[in-house]
């Protein structure tokens, strides 16, 4: 049996499903959202020109190939990632951009057989909060680390930090009844909300000299981006791809998008975005 199969079974359906298709369909718009992001992750683990690097939950490749760049002709960074849809474009990005030293490969970083001790540093947008054992990932993951090898990720805070990311669910909920309840320990987006409990799986598999920063960022889209994002991701992106009812879909999109109305100004939605910033340091 492969290794995907074994564990993330949900995650790994999900992201080569619908959703890595949509995603890949957003991704102009989802990086330009995520833009703030980049600079203060690539500073965290940034090991130095030639450096090894490994990107966890890489997507559609902006962040791999933003290190890719920074470390230079002798440097590499291995994007890795469940979804194949989302590699198939993130390798499209780097030949059309000729950036030979950004790789990539559909692995799920919880189990996936990376070399020991090949990597100076891993770093993460928004892609480790999705393991069904995290403590096992990030334990797998420092073993790919040379020892006092960087970690550095992204993810967000709690969903009352984070309204914006919330606002779709909040005003479809009264029309989509059966949406399910929230896990806050489950994987997910906020998954990670509790700095305490990420804290304690680090320690657990492994890291040292952990830290949790606030950063705290403006992010903006443009008015129609908006409104074609907030119906197309997220749970209610879900909801909606999976509806046979035209009148009850047309119902919950005008609901959802007059939700939004108040991030609006002159064509142009701006929203805050609570993250932590998480760095460790693989035990010697």
């Amino acid at each position: 049996m492969s290794e995907t199969r074994e564990v993330n079974q949900d995650q790994v359906a999900l992201w080569n499903e619908a959703s890595g298709r949509t995603w890949v369909e957003m991704q102009q718009v989802l990086d330009r959202m995520l833009a703030p992001f980049e600079v203060p992750l690539l500073d965290a683990a940034f090991p130095g020109q030639g450096g090894q690097v490994l990107d966890i939950g890489c997507g559609a490749g902006a962040t791999t190939l933003a290190m890719a760049q920074r470390l230079g002709a002798s440097g590499r960074c291995v994007g890795a990632d469940i979804s194949e849809p989302l590699l198939t474009a993130a390798k499209a990005r780097a030949a059309a951009e000729g950036i030979n030293t950004a790789m990539f490969v559909q692995a799920d970083a919880q189990t996936h057989a990376f070399d020991p001790h090949s990597f100076d540093a891993v770093i993460s947008r928004f892609g480790v909060m999705f393991f069904d054992d995290s403590e096992a990932a990030f334990k797998n993951i420092r073993r790919a680390v040379r020892p006092g090898g960087k970690l550095a990720f992204v993810a967000w805070r709690s969903p009352a930090q984070n309204p914006f990311m919330t606002t779709a669910k909040r005003a479809a909920e009264p029309l989509l009844t059966n949406m399910p309840a929230p896990d806050p320990n489950a994987p997910g987006q906020f998954a990670f909300a509790d700095g305490d409990r990420v804290r304690r799986i680090l320690e657990a598999s492994g890291w040292s000299d952990i830290t949790l920063e606030r950063l705290d960022v403006e992010g903006t889209a443009d008015e129609a981006e908006l409104l074609a994002y907030v119906t197309k991701l997220g749970p209610v992106g879900l909801a909606l791809r999976e509806m046979n009812d035209e009148t009850l879909r047309a119902r919950v999109t005008e609901v959802v998008h007059a939700a939004f109305r108040p991030y609006i100004k002159n064509g142009v939605a701006r929203f805050g975005m609570a993250t932590w910033r998480v760095t460790a340091t693989s035990k010697q």
